[in-house]
């Protein structure tokens, strides 16, 4: 495995830690940041040591000049590095892209528990892709803008109809802004030809799949394809989109996600190595 500088964050356990701890994974478009917003501070607010890192070339990590060069399978290697760096095997939460990413790295590693979040279908995001070109066609082009920074009154109110619920704030949205950035076509290409990975046979292991009931972009009456592949549990957020972590909805995720984490038994976690 190749070894890249992987930028991390990493908000301690407030009191005594719990066990396991909590490894985010963001997803397309994103870096870190977006689980430092509310997502980090509130979980270890509630007693879990919480990490987050950079996929190569995005936010802190190496390589931005080479993002286009990255696939999916790049991007797991990047999470099985900072898994390595823990003491404890995590539970992983991935979103969106990064939902196939977990599941690429449980390929070949261990984790104590993952949770899918707004998870790509086993199909892959064509069928998004070409749902929110019909219906939506100025997206792609107000995608650009807003993540370069030109936060029109389209593009936010775009963004807003594709990626959030009705109720979150125009002033958020723009305040979110430099979370974002251009994401790998090489990353794209592997999402957009999903259906025809084969993958490797993956360790059984507790798996929650979360959405939001107003996603647009992966439609909650799909999470069920992606929890057959775990035996998972699914839980819908109402009036919660896509962007699950920043949405005016967070808190009823972040919610479920730990009432979740407690159901589990957190006495039999694994070592790293097991």
């Amino acid at each position: 495995m190749k070894t890249r500088r992987i930028h991390t964050l990493h908000r301690p356990a407030v009191g005594p830690p719990r066990c396991p701890p909590l490894l985010f994974v963001h997803g397309g478009y994103a870096t870190a940041g977006c689980w430092d917003e509310y997502f980090l501070p509130w979980f270890s607010g509630r007693g879990f040591d919480c990490h987050a890192l950079d996929l190569a070339g995005h936010g802190g990590s190496e390589s931005r000049e080479q993002l286009h060069s990255y696939g999916l399978d790049d991007y797991a290697e990047d999470l099985a590095q900072v898994v390595q760096e823990l003491d404890v095997a995590p539970i992983l939460i991935g979103h969106s892209m990064s939902s196939v990413v977990v599941e690429r790295f449980l390929e070949r590693h261990q984790a104590h528990a993952a949770v899918l979040m707004a998870p790509v279908p086993p199909t892959g995001i064509l069928g998004a892709t070409m749902k929110i070109a019909m219906t939506t066609p100025a997206f792609f082009d107000q995608q650009a803008r807003a993540t370069r920074g030109e936060y029109t009154a389209d593009a936010l109110q775009t963004m807003r109809d594709v990626y959030y619920s009705a109720d979150t704030r125009t002033a958020d949205l723009i305040r979110f802004g430099p979370l974002f950035q251009p994401e790998s076509r090489r990353a794209l290409l592997d999402l957009t030809l999903l259906a025809m990975h084969i993958g490797r046979r993956r360790a059984r292991l507790p798996a929650l799949v979360v959405g939001g009931a107003a996603d647009a972009v992966f439609p909650s009456a799909g999470l069920g394809f992606t929890a057959a592949r775990w035996q998972a549990e699914v839980a819908v957020i109402p009036r919660a989109g896509h962007t699950l972590m920043l949405d005016a909805h967070w808190q009823a995720a972040a919610e479920r996600i730990l009432a979740w984490i407690e159901q589990q038994p957190q006495g039999t976690h694994a070592a790293m190595g097991a």
